[in-house]
C-alpha cells in the first residue's frame, strides 16, 4: 500500500487494530487491507508475587492498554499525517487461563490469579478424575474448584467468571463472550458443537448443587463464539476507556476475544490439521492440530481448540526465557561495570550465538529455569538452579547452550508423549516469540528438541497482536472468503517469506543426552523447593 492509499484507509476507517496483553508486554498492531502492519505500540509490564499469588492489578491493564493505543495513534499521526478516529474492526487477546471472578455489582472478588499460579493441584487432579479429561492447574475451572475446596468466602458471590481477554472485551463492549480457543482454556470444549462440553457441565453443576451454591456453571461462564462471529461493538464508555483523549469513535465491531494460543496459531498459519506452532517467551507452549482424538488421557497434554473449534493438543510449560533473561541481564550489568555499554539486542545475539559453539550436550552442565512451578514435572513451586560437576566443561558456550536447552526441558517431556506414545504426525511447525528473535539460534535448538524442521515467518515477529488483528479482519471478510483456513492461506500468507531450519543429527543426539541428565536431576530441583521457602527478603545493609 502506498502513502495515499494508507491515508485514505485511515481516514475512512478501513484499518484493523489488534491488541494482545502478554506476560511481559502489551502490544498493539494496526494493519491495512493487505494485513501488513501500519503502526504499532507497546507497554512493558510484569506480574507480581503478592500474598502467595502471581497477579497484575487491573489498573495496570488499563494503563497499559491506553498507553499502547496512544502510541499507535501518535505513530499514525506522525507517519501519515492523519488522526486515528475510526477503525474498521478491533480485536483483543491476552494470556490464557487464570481467574477473574466478579459479583453482581461487577466488582472483582479476589485479585486476578494468572496462569502462572500452581496452587490448584488438588482441584485439577479431582476434576481430571471426574471428567476423565486433563484439567491443568492454570485453567479457570481449576481455580474455581480450588476456591470451592478451600472454602473461600467469595465463591457464593460469583456471578461472572472470565479471563483477561474476556474481561477487557466485556468492559469495552458490555458483551460477556469469548472466542472458542480462549474458552477452551477455561473449561473443556466439544468440537462437534463448538461449545462447552455438555456432559462435563452437568457433572460440575452437580458438584455446585451438592455445595448449595446459588449458580450454575453456564450462568457464570462467557458465551462461546467462533472466529468470524460478531462479538459486539465498542461502546461510548469503552471508547473513552481505551482512548481518554476522546478521538476514538464508538460503534467499531469487535471479533471474539482470543487467547495467546489462538493468536499464535493464526500468526503462524497453523489452524489446519497436521500443522503446529510453538510459542516461546516467558512461557513456552507447542500446539498441534490433530487429525484424530488421542487414544487416552495424558496429564502432560492439554486439549484446547483452534479459533474455529478444531481439537488441538497443547504442551505447556510455565517457564521458558525468564531465567535466561536474568542471566543476560547479569552479563549486561557486568559490561556496564567494565565501562562498556552494549545494546541489549546485540548482547542477546552475541550470547545466543555462543550457544552454537558449545558441546552438543552442553558439556555436562545442568540448569533448571523454574521461576515458578511446573506441572509437567510435578513441581508446585520453582527455584532457578544451575548445577555442574567437577568434570563438566564450564565454558560460556556450554553455559548458554545449557540454558537454551533448559528453557525447553519440560516441553520436550510433554512432546515425547505426543510423538512417541501417540504417534502424532505433523507436516510443519512454526515458531514465534522472543526465543526466536536471534536469527537461527532458537530455531536450531527447537528443531533439536522436536526433531522436526522449524520455520519462522517474516510476519511472526509481530506475534499475537498481529494474529488478533487478522482475526478482526476476518470478521469483516468472512462472508467473501469462507473458512479461516482458506482466508489465511489465500489472503494473508500467500507469498509470505519464511526461514526453515531442519534438525541435525548431532543436535538431536546432543539434546537427548542433555535430557538424560535433566530428568534424574529433577530431584535436585525438588530438594531446593523443599529446602528453601519463598519469603519476602529484607534488605541487609552495613557500613
Amino acid at each position: 500500500m502506498n502513502q495515499n492509499t494508507i491515508q485514505n484507509a485511515i481516514a475512512n476507517g478501513q484499518t484493523v487494530l489488534g491488541i494482545e496483553l502478554g506476560s511481559t508486554r502489551i502490544k498493539a498492531v494496526l494493519i491495512g487491507s493487505d494485513h501488513a502492519p501500519l503502526a504499532s505500540g507497546g507497554y512493558e509490564w510484569e506480574n507480581h508475587f503478592e500474598n502467595g499469588i502471581w497477579t497484575y492489578p487491573l489498573e495496570a491493564v488499563w494503563t497499559g492498554l491506553q498507553a499502547c493505543y496512544q502510541q499507535v495513534s501518535q505513530a499514525v499521526q506522525a507517519q501519515y499525517g492523519i488522526p486515528l478516529r475510526n477503525i474498521g474492526a478491533l480485536g483483543f487477546s491476552g494470556m490464557m487461563h487464570g481467574y477473574l471472578p466478579f459479583d453482581a455489582r461487577n466488582e472483582l472478588l479476589v485479585p486476578f490469579r494468572t496462569w502462572r499460579n500452581t496452587m490448584t493441584g488438588q482441584a485439577a487432579e479431582a476434576l481430571t478424575e471426574l471428567f476423565q479429561f486433563n484439567i491443568p492447574q492454570r485453567w479457570s475451572i481449576a481455580h474455581l474448584y480450588q476456591a470451592m475446596l478451600s472454602h473461600e468466602p467469595h465463591v457464593p458471590d460469583i456471578r461472572f467468571m472470565t479471563t483477561l481477554a474476556g474481561y477487557v472485551h466485556w468492559k469495552l463492549t458490555g458483551q460477556k463472550v469469548m472466542g472458542v480457543g480462549e474458552a477452551s482454556g477455561m473449561f473443556p470444549i466439544d468440537s462437534a458443537t463448538n461449545d462447552y462440553d455438555a456432559r462435563m457441565i452437568a457433572q460440575f453443576d452437580e458438584v455446585l448443587r451438592e455445595r448449595d451454591l446459588p449458580f450454575t456453571l453456564r450462568e457464570i461462564l462467557p458465551t462461546v463464539l467462533v472466529a468470524g462471529d460478531s462479538a459486539g461493538v465498542l461502546s461510548e464508555e469503552g471508547a473513552r476507556l481505551l482512548d481518554p483523549t476522546g478521538q476514538l469513535q464508538a460503534g467499531i465491531p469487535l471479533c471474539p476475544p482470543e487467547g495467546d494460543a489462538g493468536t499464535g496459531m493464526v500468526a503462524t498459519n497453523s489452524v489446519a490439521v497436521r500443522t503446529g506452532n510453538v510459542s516461546a517467551g516467558t512461557s513456552v507452549f507447542a500446539m498441534i492440530v490433530l487429525e484424530k482424538p488421542l487414544s487416552k488421557l495424558h496429564v502432560e497434554i492439554d486439549m484446547v481448540t483452534t479459533p474455529t473449534g478444531k481439537a488441538v493438543a497443547m504442551v505447556h510449560s510455565n517457564n521458558c526465557t525468564s531465567d535466561l533473561n536474568a542471566w543476560v541481564d547479569l552479563f549486561a550489568e557486568f559490561s556496564r561495570a567494565m565501562g562498556m555499554e552494549i545494546n541489549q539486542s546485540k548482547l542477546y545475539e552475541l550470547l545466543y550465538q555462543q550457544a552454537l559453539l558449545g558441546d552438543a550436550d552442553g558439556g555436562g552442565l545442568l540448569a533448571y529455569n523454574y521461576l515458578s512451578g511446573e506441572h509437567i514435572t510435578q513441581l508446585e513451586e520453582g527455584r532457578p538452579l544451575f548445577v555442574r560437576t567437577p568434570q563438566s566443561r564450564f565454558t560460556l558456550s556450554n553455559f548458554m547452550r545449557t540454558h537454551l536447552f533448559s528453557a525447553l526441558g519440560p516441553l520436550k517431556i510433554g512432546l515425547d508423549v505426543l510423538f512417541e506414545e501417540e504417534g502424532v504426525k505433523i507436516d510443519r511447525i512454526f515458531g514465534h516469540g522472543g526465543f526466536f528473535k536471534t536469527k537461527e539460534v532458537g530455531q536450531r535448538v527447537m528443531a533439536a528438541a522436536m526433531n522436526v524442521p522449524v520455520s519462522v515467518m517474516e510476519s511472526a515477529g509481530e506475534g499475537g497482536a498481529w494474529g488478533i488483528a487478522v482475526l478482526a479482519a476476518y470478521l469483516l471478510n468472512r462472508s467473501e472468503n469462507g473458512s479461516l483456513e482458506t482466508y489465511l492461506a489465500d489472503k494473508v500468507f500467500a507469498g509470505q517469506g519464511e526461514l526453515t531450519i531442519s534438525p541435525t543429527q548431532a543436535d538431536v543426539e546432543g539434546f537427548a543426552a542433555f535430557m538424560q541428565h535433566y530428568k534424574p536431576g529433577l530431584v535436585i530441583e525438588r530438594a531446593a523447593v523443599d529446602a528453601f521457602k519463598v519469603e519476602t527478603r529484607k534488605a541487609v545493609t552495613g557500613n
